[in-house]
């Protein structure tokens, strides 16, 4: 399984959503980068991503972006297959 990192909060709604879903497809261990205990990590998020929001999902070296967006890759049915790779 593709690892998977995410750039997160300790109270976001959405990021909870994702560790869900992502749960339910098999993942097991996530590294959170806490960008509210850490604000170096969230300049660090905006430069990479050149988003501002949480969650930022990365899986393996693609960046997926927001739950939305991993929401809408399950959708399509293409989740399963970055997952695997």
């Amino acid at each position: 399984m593709a690892p998977v990192l995410m750039y997160s909060t300790q109270v976001c709604p959405y990021c909870r959503m994702a560790e869900k879903l992502l749960g339910a497809k098999g993942v097991t261990t996530i590294e959170k980068i806490l960008i509210d205990s850490d604000p170096s990590k969230r300049e660090e998020m905006m430069t990479k991503t050149g988003r501002r929001t949480v969650p930022q999902i990365y899986i393996g070296q693609t960046h997926v972006g927001g739950f939305d967006d991993l929401a809408a890759l399950d959708k399509a049915g293409k989740l399963d297959e970055l997952l695997s790779n």
